[in-house]
């Protein structure tokens, strides 16, 4: 995914890679959009409840919380990439964006 997203090669936006916000750190984020992408493996489908608390409070600092199973990255990484063209648009994703 990183390949992907850094050097500025989705959109010409810049993203970093394991960023602090707050007290979390965020799998990729684009400040300039205030997303922040996050790739979830099996654990988290055990961690749903401190998810949402740490989407909440990022989405109180303003961050946009894109999710998305790794699975669904590693088979169709482009549903990652239509999502935040979306965003920069300054248009929600499509739900199906989201997993």
């Amino acid at each position: 995914m990183w390949t992907l997203l850094r050097d500025r090669r989705l959109e010409g936006l810049k993203f970093r890679r394991q960023t602090r916000i707050g007290p979390w750190i965020a799998d990729f984020c684009c400040y300039g959009l205030k997303l922040v992408i996050e790739l979830d493996g099996g654990v988290h489908r055990l961690r749903e409840d401190a998810d949402r608390v740490r989407d909440a409070d990022l989405a109180r600092r303003g961050f946009t919380v894109l999710r998305f199973g790794n699975e669904a990255v590693l088979t169709n990484p482009n549903v990652v990439f239509d999502a935040v063209r979306l965003c920069a648009r300054g248009r929600p994703p499509h739900p199906s964006g989201f997993a």
